[in-house]
């Protein structure tokens, strides 16, 4: 008889150590979720702040780049776009109900592509996908994606209205 231990899972000691190295480094990456999100949360809802803010100062020119585009009722929707960035922007930095604003972000730059960037979008199915990921609207649908996926995280209202309450 050997004298060596055995291994109960069927593993040799390399895949055994191999496999918990591993799930140590997982462990940690994972710690890294909420601060990646608060970071996109900061960023690209300042962003969303500032671009909604300053549609809200120039509805005219907005007004007129929508009617250019054929999109209907021109005048409600520079308005309503208008302020679901600003009032966007500020739900995603202070984290308050994200995935839902992210799902209206994200629909709200699908139409951007559909609309002002329509030869973008064709192009993410071609063998130059590049215009796809270079057109204005790529990076803020990506941002917006990402908070609609992964939500907000720990640092957020979300989080804090949503732990439960200790009853009195």
């Amino acid at each position: 008889m050997s004298t060596q231990p055995t291994s109960t899972s069927g593993r040799s000691p390399i895949a055994a150590k191999l496999s918990g190295l591993y799930c140590h480094f997982k462990n940690g990456a994972a710690k890294l979720q909420s601060p990646f999100l608060l970071l996109v949360r900061l960023y690209w809802g300042w962003l969303f702040a500032q671009t909604g803010w300053g549609k809200l100062h120039n509805l005219g020119h907005v007004h007129d780049f929508f009617a250019s585009l054929g999109i209907p009722a021109p005048g409600f929707m520079a308005g309503a776009i208008a302020s679901l960035e600003f009032f966007g922007g500020i739900l995603l930095i202070v984290g308050l109900a994200t995935r839902l604003t992210g799902f209206l972000l994200v629909c709200n730059m699908l139409t951007a592509y559909i609309t002002a960037d329509r030869e973008a979008l064709a192009a993410v199915f071609s063998s130059s996908p590049d215009k796809f990921y270079n057109a204005d609207p790529f990076t803020f649908l990506f941002a917006s994606a990402i908070v609609l996926v992964f939500g907000a995280g720990f640092f957020s209202l979300d989080y804090v209205f949503s732990r439960p309450r200790k009853r009195l």
